[in-house]
């Protein structure tokens, strides 16, 4: 199951799985989109892909979601935890609404679904679990505080629970990608972003790698060598010098 299936990242995972022959379940709030990407893999891959429309920001919609796959009969074996957003702006003047749709979709919502779907997992002995973060989660950034902070929760909460679930033959991938050609700016509000050194990397090449750590057994995947450097540097630098810097940059 792939949540934020319906672009980006959440749709390169989807096409990905579909061309290794897996069955998909795949969740965003667009069903018309959904059902166009679920019928075209459904068709070209010769595998049962189900679109089930579900807004993960509004409360008790994780177990909704959960019911609604025990009524069509689908057992999770890979739950990818991407629908996600993020803003740009004071903290004090971002709408206070606005900013927890966002926790509940970036922070409850992760840890509902895999609390749900774990169980079926380690009584099976088999089962993977990617989550995807950011490197923003490695630095405290100004301007888009609360984004940054939910990401550092999806890191640490995602490195503990593999050390749990490891025992139970139940995979962890803490992907952590950095800037991507997604619709992930335009939406946040972040306006025409500034050049990326190396350029923003394409979500297939993401996926591509976390799939890789998956395969392997799971793990920490900070995709591109830059970014890797990037965050092995700021754990040296100051903390308080890092998110000065970070605060230039995302500067409105």
């Amino acid at each position: 199951m792939i949540t934020g299936a319906s672009g980006g990242i959440g749709e390169c995972f989807a096409r990905r799985l579909a061309a290794r022959k897996q069955n998909l379940a795949l969740v965003a709030r667009s069903r018309e989109k959904l059902e166009a990407i679920a019928n075209e893999l459904s068709a070209t891959h010769g595998i049962r892909a189900e679109a089930i429309a579900a807004d993960l920001s509004e409360t008790g919609a994780a177990e909704g979601l959960v019911r609604e796959l025990d009524a069509r009969g689908i057992e999770v074996y890979l739950l990818v935890n991407n629908a996600g957003f993020g803003a740009n702006g004071e903290f004090w003047k971002l709408p206070l609404e606005r900013q927890e749709q966002m926790l509940r979709l970036n922070i409850e919502a992760l840890v509902e679904l895999t609390h749900l779907l774990a169980p079926g997992m380690t009584e099976r002995k088999n089962g993977g679990v990617i989550n995807v973060a950011s490197t923003a989660g490695f630095l405290p950034i100004a301007y888009t505080t609360t984004y940054s902070a939910s990401k550092a929760f999806v890191i640490s909460f995602s490195m503990g629970l593999a050390e749990e679930l490891q025992p139970y033959g139940v995979r962890v991938v803490t992907l952590c990608p950095g800037a991507t050609r997604t619709d992930f700016f335009k939406a946040g509000d972040y306006g025409e972003h500034r050049k990326v050194p190396g350029g923003f990397q394409a979500p297939e090449e993401v996926v591509e790698e976390a799939l890789r750590a998956l395969d392997r057994g799971g793990g920490l995947v900070v995709p591109r060598w830059l970014n890797k450097l990037n965050v092995f540097l700021l754990r040296l630098a100051p903390r308080s010098v890092v998110a000065r810097m970070a605060a230039r940059v995302f500067r409105p």
